[in-house]
């Protein structure tokens, strides 16, 4: 699909026309919209991190740090994940695999190698995969609902035509006419707005590591497997969307770990940030984190006295709410 032959994009609903410039130069140097909401989102993503990082048992520290670690693991897999299943683009020329910078980058290959990224950084720093993990999820949602801004000022990531009265316009410099497209990119962004207030809130009560995560792959998995099925640039693996496949199996599965874990006791004790603040109570606030071997969210809390476990548990730990 050749979206460089659009040019306003008008939103009749709301009587708005525009013309947005894909990039700006400076000197001999172009930067594009994308890659610079993209980037917005990123920084955004981190200050939020930043913020709460101690509420995960994470210093910020150690959150910088895994930025540094975790952003290439995330733009390689986004990368690969794309030219994996649009092969036929490459084939060619195998080495304009390399050229990133002429586009061509898929989120959720983007998720999948910051979640790698994220457990070889945690296995080297000893913090909790689960526990991080779940402040990475609020974090992609920030930059989701930012980078699919991206795609507007691309003219690109639309649904199928239509006449909804929430429909975009895109003015066709080929035909001279204007062509309505569902705003996928739209739904998108406002469906992890939504994600992103929804988990932000539940995170202060959360009752296990990981649980903030799971949370994130059923609310984005849900929205992403409708929202795929509208786009016209899927990425296909035969007769299939792969997104659109991803999102539909990881909703599930988190859903049915989630609706277990429901019915299980979770001890307040066990989570990172209480296990972490009262390691350092007792050896000091330099004390590394604890790299504890119970950190699955599947594991039953009785399991954990077996030989090796460094934690102690507390009998007198509060009731849940």
């Amino acid at each position: 699909m050749n979206t460089g032959v659009y040019s306003t994009i008008f939103f009749p609903l709301l009587g708005l026309e525009w013309d947005p410039a894909r990039g700006f130069s400076i000197g001999p140097l172009y930067i594009h919209f994308y890659g610079l909401i993209i980037a917005t989102g990123l920084v955004l993503a981190i200050l939020y991190g930043c913020r709460r990082s101690r509420e995960f048992g994470i210093r910020e520290d150690d959150l910088t740090d895994g930025v540094l670690w975790v952003t290439p693991f995330a733009i390689i897999c986004a990368r690969a994940y794309y030219c994996v299943f649009a092969w036929h683009e490459f084939a060619a020329d195998p080495i304009s695999v390399l050229y990133i910078w002429r586009g061509g980058i898929a989120i959720y290959g983007g998720v999948l190698g910051a979640i790698l990224g994220t457990a070889v950084f945690c296995r080297v720093k000893r913090l909790s995969i689960p526990a991080t993990l779940d402040l990475l999820a609020l974090g992609f949602l920030i930059g989701q609902a930012m980078g699919r801004w991206g795609n507007f000022f691309n003219r690109e990531a639309f649904g199928a035509s239509t006449d909804v009265p929430w429909r975009m316009g895109l003015f066709n410099t080929t035909t001279g006419q204007y062509e309505f497209y569902h705003p996928t990119f739209l739904y998108e962004s406002v469906w992890n707005l939504a994600g992103f207030l929804l988990l932000h809130f539940l995170s202060k009560r959360r009752k296990y590591d990981g649980q903030i995560a799971l949370g994130y792959c059923a609310w984005y998995g849900l929205g992403r497997a409708f929202i795929e099925g509208l786009r016209m640039d899927s990425l296909y693996w035969g007769p299939f969307r792969v997104s659109q496949v991803l999102a539909a199996v990881s909703c599930l599965a988190a859903s049915v770990i989630l609706v277990w874990q429901a019915f299980r006791p979770h001890d307040p004790a066990k989570l990172f940030v209480n296990r972490a603040a009262a390691r350092e109570k007792e050896e000091g606030p330099e004390a590394a984190p604890e790299a504890a071997p119970e950190e699955s969210t599947e594991a039953p809390a009785d399991d954990q006295d077996e030989g090796g476990a460094e934690e102690k548990p507390e009998s007198q730990a509060p009731e849940e709410e």
